[in-house]
């Protein structure tokens, strides 16, 4: 089999995805190949190294995911969204402070502030995706910030709380991993907190390294602090959307980020 280059790459998906009402535009210096709507500019850019690495893995099927992914998305950006009528699609995702509070196309996301490495973003789920919500969105419906926290706090409370179960060194781990784009979220579910804690034998510890996935740790001793912190790391390291690689001890209602020190109780952040 000849060498996949970027040229032949970018040929691939083109003959795929073309569309007369696309534009595309190969950059050689940063081998990125962008798809764009023509009427609004609108688009996403794909660097061909990381698609090439794929399709030494797995061949055509990285192929056939890409475009899946490239057309969905093309197709979310050229919709409008109203709200109305979709309020139980409304939900809230967890995200790391450093992501971007605007769209690419300068709107201000909606969010709210929720510990120290986390904020908090709204997402209208539209089946095999979803669209952050926007201020925009927001004023053509004119709702409140508060209004749309409340509908997806109430939508978030709704969701399965399945977990399963690992006891490392005599310290019990919860997994949440319901891969439906929610499972950090459910971190704003006060109620399941405050069962989990209510349950914990030792110290209740929370993480969210990345989207897929919500850890509580009871920590019954010194061990379960590094376990955890371990465990944490590799997540953070493995996910898709990564939020913190730092826990949080859960007390009093509130999330306290730690550091975890090797053989001591963590350091408040």
């Amino acid at each position: 089999m000849s060498k996949m280059t970027s040229i032949k790459m970018k040929k691939m998906i083109e003959d795929r995805i073309a569309r007369p009402e696309f534009r595309t535009s190969y950059n050689r210096d940063k081998d990125t190949f962008r798809i764009e709507w023509q009427d609004t500019g609108q688009g996403m850019t794909i660097t061909l190294p990381n698609v090439i690495a794929k399709y030494n893995e797995r061949g055509e099927a990285a192929v056939d995911d890409l475009e899946e992914h490239v057309l969905e998305a093309l197709r979310i950006m050229h919709e409008t969204h109203e709200l109305s009528g979709m309020e139980k699609q409304i939900y809230p995702v967890i995200r790391a402070t450093s992501f971007p509070t605007e769209t690419n196309a300068g709107s201000k996301l909606v969010y709210k502030e929720h510990t120290a490495e986390t904020r908090v973003f709204y997402a209208l789920d539209l089946g095999k995706s979803y669209r952050l919500i926007d201020e925009p969105m927001l004023e053509q419906e004119g709702w409140s910030y508060g209004w749309i926290d409340e509908i997806a706090s109430f939508n978030v409370r709704s969701l399965a709380n399945d977990y399963k179960k690992d006891t490392v060194a005599e310290n019990d781990f919860y997994f949440v991993a319901k891969q439906d784009g929610y499972d950090a979220s459910r971190i704003l579910n006060e109620a399941f907190l405050e069962e989990m804690l209510a349950n914990a034998k030792g110290e209740l510890a929370v993480a969210v390294p990345h989207q897929d996935v919500l850890i509580f740790a009871d920590i019954q001793n010194k061990a379960g602090y590094d376990i955890l912190a371990q465990m944490t790391m590799k997540f953070f390291a493995e996910g898709r959307i990564p939020i913190t690689s730092l826990p949080f001890i859960y007390e009093d209602k509130t999330l306290e980020p730690v550091f975890i020190l090797a053989k001591n109780r963590p350091e408040k952040k």
